[in-house]
């Protein structure tokens, strides 16, 4: 009860905030319930006069309520499903920036975490160079010359933290009580996942160990690379990998200078980025200029690796046939992935959904980057999930988010790109390894290892049940009487441990009878 009273003094202080700063200005009355509607008109009468266009009005508003609500603002970025195009879109300018700490409490952090001082360790170490809501990164150079960037967890972040996050649980709780469209949009799963994506940035091995997968899945691309961590020097408050010297992608006067060629930049940040999601299941969630980097030999680089996305084995097919899909033009195929999947109902009309679909890829096709609205078509997207109560898929929503963000960045390079047809071959080559006969082969492989890891662990199954059956015979001999449901169920297990058995062996012997014969 007392923790209730103190979520709610904390969701006011919120809603002050953005009262004040102007940020209900962007919200639609209309869809409000009555009550709401009420206070929305009454936050309106506090709010700070000149307060700016609505992504500063926003910006400012976040920034106010600290380093929680700035993290917290760029994650909604990636959810134009809960918030709305709009706001998304005004969330996305938002700017992780916050007021670097003092060097004395860096220099306590570094030499916590490896019991030294911090000499012993750096021959350089530069003032902050970058300063966020979770971290800080300082330039650095070791006592073998190597050039590093070390970045340190803000002191007390994790405290601070955990109390906004339980404010924010209770808020979508108590929304999801009242409101069905709160519960389909899972406002619990929304923070639950911001939640999670924060323990791990504020766990900086995590992103280590991030950055070394990372690397790992892109050894062989020839036009994209990560830095490599430090594991040596490396802990939980404080990271450290190479420094990356390079022009930022930001920077597109800077790249021409130095003679890079932009249309195939362009394209190479659509096709890795591609690879990253479909080829591997890991994709870097947070692509924005900057992050990304261009060295000297051309190589596109990707740095900050706090936040990553995941696609499983079901996620990728879906993904790589929903381009397919698009790039083709066969919107049936699209709609029957999205029933085969599960993420459409089945009382709902496969024919149905393929026209809906249609409404989206139709206005894209055979136009260039420029005439595209990826905003648009999001914004029709999220309209049919609400249409054919798709449950939201978050690792799905974060991907199509962080394809536009991608997207945006290779626009400012190439103004022509057609992404579809860059896609392409990178769809192409997925689906042709995975889903034709070679990718059959595989998985008939995968399955084979997985019976025959399951048949060789069965002896061990029927002796553990010959050695319970033979402790409760000794019991009975020595007098521990068993009751006739205890009699039973020896029956029973000694049935089972047959059946098994002879089962294992039919199929052992089926093997065996395929392999020399078939």
């Amino acid at each position: 009860m007392i923790s209730s009273f103190f979520h709610m003094l904390r969701g006011a202080r919120v809603g002050f905030v953005l009262a004040r700063e102007g940020a209900l200005a962007l919200v639609d009355p209309s869809v409000l319930p009555p009550l709401a509607r009420g206070l929305i008109r009454v936050g309106r009468l506090i709010e700070r006069r000149g307060a700016g266009s609505s992504a500063t009005r926003l910006a400012a508003a976040m920034t106010r309520l600290g380093p929680s609500y700035v993290k917290f603002g760029q994650f909604l970025a990636t959810r134009p499903d809960v918030v709305g195009m709009r706001i998304a879109q005004d969330l996305s300018a938002l700017q992780d920036r916050m007021p670097a700490f003092p060097m004395a409490e860096a220099r306590a952090i570094v030499e916590a975490a490896h019991g030294g001082k911090l000499e012993d360790l750096f021959v350089e170490f530069s003032e902050p160079v970058a300063a966020a809501s979770i971290a800080q990164v300082h330039r650095a150079r070791l006592k073998d010359g190597r050039e590093v960037a070390v970045k340190i967890l803000r002191p007390g972040i994790r405290d601070r933290f955990n109390r906004d996050l339980a404010a924010m649980r209770f808020g979508a709780e108590t929304a999801e009580a009242r409101s069905a469209e709160a519960r389909r949009l899972r406002f619990s799963g929304v923070v639950e996942t911001l939640a999670r994506s924060v323990a791990m940035e504020m766990d900086l091995r995590l992103e280590a160990a991030a950055l070394s997968e990372f690397a790992e899945n892109t050894k062989g691309d020839t036009d994209f690379r990560v830095p490599e961590p430090d594991w040596q020097l490396t802990a939980r408050e404080m990271l450290v990998d190479e420094w990356i010297d390079g022009v930022r992608l930001s920077d597109v006067e800077g790249l021409r200078a130095a003679g890079h060629d932009l249309p195939e930049l362009a394209r190479n940040i659509i096709q890795s980025f591609l690879k990253h999601a479909i080829r591997d299941g890991f994709f870097h969630a947070d692509m924005h200029p900057g992050n990304l980097f261009v060295d000297a030999e051309g190589r596109l680089v990707a740095v900050d690796g706090g936040i990553m996305g995941r696609l499983g084995l079901k996620e990728r097919r879906f993904l790589a046939e929903i381009l397919l899909g698009f790039i083709t033009r066969d919107y049936t195929r699209v709609a029957q992935v999205h029933f085969e999947a599960g993420y459409v109902p089945a009382h709902h009309d496969v024919a149905d959904f393929a026209q809906a679909i249609r409404a989206v890829g139709e206005p894209i096709h055979d136009k260039s980057a420029d005439q595209i609205s990826m905003a648009k078509v999001l914004t029709l997207l999220f309209e049919i999930t609400g249409m054919f109560d798709m449950a939201t898929r978050t690792e799905l929503v974060m991907l199509q988010k962080t394809m536009v963000v991608v997207e945006g960045v290779a626009r400012t390079l190439d103004p022509h790109l057609d992404m579809w047809g860059t896609a392409d071959p990178v769809v192409r080559s997925w689906i042709t390894h995975n889903l034709g006969p070679l990718g059959r082969l595989e998985e008939a492989g995968r399955g084979a290892r997985s019976l025959l890891g399951s048949l060789a662990s069965l002896p061990d199954t029927v002796i553990r049940a010959e050695r319970v059956l033979g402790q409760l015979e000794d019991a009975s001999r020595h007098g521990f009487s068993l009751d006739e449901g205890s009699v039973e169920a020896i029956g029973r297990a000694e049935a089972r441990r047959n059946r098994w058995g002879n089962l294992a062996l039919w199929v052992i012997a089926g093997l065996l009878a395929y392999g020399l014969f078939g």
